[in-house]
């Protein structure tokens, strides 16, 4: 029995001293600077649910019982709670007008075997950073991909512009925003500037909008039908990029593979 538990208390050891040492390579990765002990404590506190909860998904997908992975990333310190306030930024506008692309079932596309990246027509990965504006990503991303495909140059268009400029429409920066209205907006203004010209800062600020930067212009957009995977795919294929709004309220998106 003593034999037993000091076996027990090594392995509790050795398993502290990897959280521990997993903590500290955290920190220095993402540069993690705590304003107190206290803070640093609770931090820890944090990051230790949050590896255990990693680290036990992943034996379910080991015995195939899931079909993904979950890792460690720089959200390893924020609680669920705190992720979805601070990353999270779709607001849902409960009367838009549906319009499907063609009807499930009615038309299949030339091929589902597509990525629009290997076309040219996608801008390398972007950060909102600690900023509810992943609404302003969505809108430029999909724009930049048909700007491409009408003529031929990938740019990279002004998120920042969305989260100072696009107020009037009901979107609230770093607060939140919906693609509807940021594309209404840029229709409205006659275009939205380069991210080079306006380059993203995280934060909500005055509109400083330079019509002689304008790249791209919107005349028009359509909502497809919520839940309907055919019509999404058919117009991925046929159309182009699309802007899309998904449920990453669960911890298996805080803590994806990044």
């Amino acid at each position: 029995m003593k034999v037993a538990a000091l076996l027990l208390c090594v392995a509790g050891l050795t398993a502290a001293t990897e959280t521990l040492t997993s903590w500290k390579l955290f920190k220095a990765r993402y540069g993690r600077q705590y304003e107190s002990l206290v803070e640093e404590n609770y931090r820890y506190g944090i990051f230790k649910k949050n590896e255990e909860r990693v680290n036990n998904h992943n034996l379910k997908h080991e015995r195939g019982e899931v079909t993904f992975t979950m890792a460690m990333n720089q959200f390893g310190d924020m609680t669920n709670e705190e992720f979805n306030t601070k990353m999270k930024g779709y607001q849902r506008q409960p009367h838009l007008e549906h319009v499907s692309v063609l009807a499930a079932g009615e038309y299949l596309p030339r091929t589902t075997d597509l990525d629009w990246r290997e076309k040219g027509a996608v801008t390398p990965v972007k950060n909102q950073l600690q900023c509810g504006s992943c609404w302003a990503f969505s809108t430029t991303g999909s724009l930049e991909g048909q700007h491409f495909i009408k003529k031929g140059k990938l740019v990279s268009l002004s998120e920042q512009q969305l989260v100072d400029c696009s107020g009037d429409y009901g979107n609230f920066g770093c607060g939140g925003g919906n693609m509807d209205s940021a594309f209404q907006y840029i229709k409205d203004n006659k275009g939205i500037d380069t991210e080079c010209s306006y380059s993203y800062e995280a934060k909500n600020g005055h509109c400083r909008f330079n019509k002689t930067s304008v790249a791209a212009t919107v005349t028009g957009y359509v909502n497809l039908e919520q839940d309907n995977e055919t019509a999404l795919l058919i117009a991925v294929s046929e159309v182009g990029p699309i802007s899309v709004a998904i449920d990453a309220s669960h911890p298996s998106f805080q803590l994806c593979v990044l």
